[in-house]
């Protein structure tokens, strides 16, 4: 076995470098950290004798092994060696591996050492490795300090909103708003005022909750100067009153904009390292805890539009989709959809989806208008057992059956179908899709009355109008555009 044989090797003081390597690598793959400290009853010499090797490689190994031990008699040895540690690119990984363990009682040396990181002159050699070791730092500080979480409480405070949505449906959000003539459409969402936040979150139509910077509409210059046009903002004053709790912030730098990966890269370090020097570290990158996203959206002019958004806002509209498949259409699409074409859903009606995946259309359309009887159908049995689950949790009554549709029939007649259709990203052959629609709008009068109701999206609207122009027996009542660029529609047909 190949752990005994590196932990011999490091016992019998051979291949220690390797074998140090090894042994830490094994121990990640078979996650068996726990179970190898139980084997050596407390006596972790090998290990923690290494610590002072003249190595800095096996040093370095030693300390990542003794972090996957997790025995608590280990923190104060690594944190002593951390501290002794000399060479700075492996500081870092010290750190790592106090990671594992509860460093509360090294909090305030912790900061004391991020802010000296901030004040000593290093070479550009040095100065990646002064990173890592800030990184590291601040990963031991957020897993410490996780419990500490801010608590939002500015739900019944003016404020200023933005909410992105479909590019082509903004009004469906924008009337749903209180005092809807108030409300400013943008490209790519609605901008408006509301002292009533309770009012705003449930609503099943938007795709995100941001907040502009009060009192900063635009950055610009180098990203020392976009840190010092941040903290001197508005942004500091109105993150504390949002919250309860008077400590840092964690956050995560997002750039979206023309830069090329590189470019956003090198911003968002430069950017977030000057945020926290500038706050004095009220503001602490966390790209792995973070509650706060700081988010940089690029103009034509090259300068940016600073926006919040904030994780202690709990967004539950969609808690309900815990299974989920790479096919699945996303809750909000599917939430847009059923409030779009809502005028034609009926209370008491018996709905159909034929193609179910894992239940997300029926349980939108269950929120829109009061349903008699949901069923949903799919050839997948993973698919039904999910969507099983998905209503479960959002409380949604639905009969799920595991079969192909063209094989399904029942009693009753339905009243509605509705059903997000198979497309060609999804069979990979427009042909298929072709005949696959047609044999759709064939199938239907066997499970649907006359006059039924059938609310269909699809990417290929071009394909299910040609097939319904070639059956006799329908009648479109309306199409809308999901998404110009890709084609996609919903359509409102019924069948005579």
């Amino acid at each position: 076995m190949l752990m005994n044989k590196y932990l011999n090797n490091l016992k019998n003081g051979t291949d220690l470098r390797d074998s140090a390597l090894g042994l830490k690598e094994e121990i990640r793959k078979t996650h068996s950290g726990k179970a190898l400290a139980q084997e050596l009853a407390g006596d972790f010499s090998v290990f923690t004798d290494l610590l002072t090797h003249e190595d800095p490689k096996v040093r370095k190994n030693a300390a990542l092994i003794l972090g996957e031990l997790g025995e608590e008699s280990l923190k104060p040895i690594l944190w002593e060696a951390y501290q002794q540690e000399k060479i700075l690119y492996i500081r870092a990984d010290y750190l790592k591996a106090l990671s594992h363990y509860d460093c509360t009682p090294y909090l305030d040396m912790i900061k004391a050492r991020m802010d000296e990181l901030d004040q000593i002159a290093v070479t550009p050699e040095e100065e990646k490795h002064v990173y890592c070791e800030q990184t590291a730092l601040k990963t031991v500080l957020v897993k410490t300090e996780k419990s500490q979480k801010h608590t939002f409480i500015a739900r019944h405070k003016r404020m200023e909103i933005i909410l992105l949505t479909n590019r082509e449906n903004r009004e469906a959000t924008a009337e749903q708003l209180y005092q809807p003539e108030k409300v400013r459409l943008l490209a790519g969402g609605v901008r408006f005022v509301t002292d009533n936040l309770d009012r705003v979150l449930p609503i099943r139509t938007y795709l995100e909750l941001l907040f502009p910077i009060p009192g900063l509409e635009l950055l610009e210059g180098s990203p020392l100067n976009m840190a010092e046009q941040l903290v001197h903002s508005q942004m500091l004053p109105f993150l504390k009153k949002c919250h309860r709790e008077d400590q840092p912030f964690y956050f995560r730098l997002e750039v979206r904009s023309q830069l090329s990966v590189e470019q956003k890269a090198d911003l968002v370090k430069k950017l977030a390292r000057a945020l926290e020097k500038e706050s004095g570290r009220q503001l602490l990158n966390a790209p792995g805890g973070y509650e706060i996203e700081i988010r940089l959206v690029g103009n034509r002019e090259g300068r940016f539009i600073p926006l919040l958004k904030l994780y202690t806002i709990k967004d539950r509209r969609f808690a309900y989709r815990a299974e989920s498949l790479p096919v699945s259409i996303a809750p909000v699409n599917a939430a847009l959809i059923m409030y779009l074409v809502k005028d034609y859903l009926r209370e008491g009606a018996r709905v159909l989806d034929p193609f179910c995946g894992v239940g997300t259309m029926l349980i939108e359309r269950r929120q829109v208008v009061t349903p008699g009887a949901l069923y949903g159908v799919d050839i997948l049995e993973d698919a039904v057992q999910k969507a099983r689950k998905n209503s479960s949790l959002a409380h949604v009554n639905a009969y799920y059956i595991n079969r192909d549709f063209f094989d399904f029939t029942h009693e009753k007649l339905f009243d509605e179908i509705v059903t997000n259709l198979p497309s060609v990203g999804k069979l990979r052959n427009l042909e298929s899709v072709a005949a696959l629609y047609d044999r759709f709008l064939e199938y239907i009068p066997k499970v649907a009355r006359r006059g039924a109701t059938i609310v269909a999206y699809t990417p290929d609207f071009g394909i299910l109008k040609h097939s319904l122009e070639e059956h006799g027996e329908y009648y479109i009542k309306k199409s809308i555009c999901i998404n110009e660029r890709e084609g996609s529609f919903v359509v409102v047909f019924r069948l005579k």
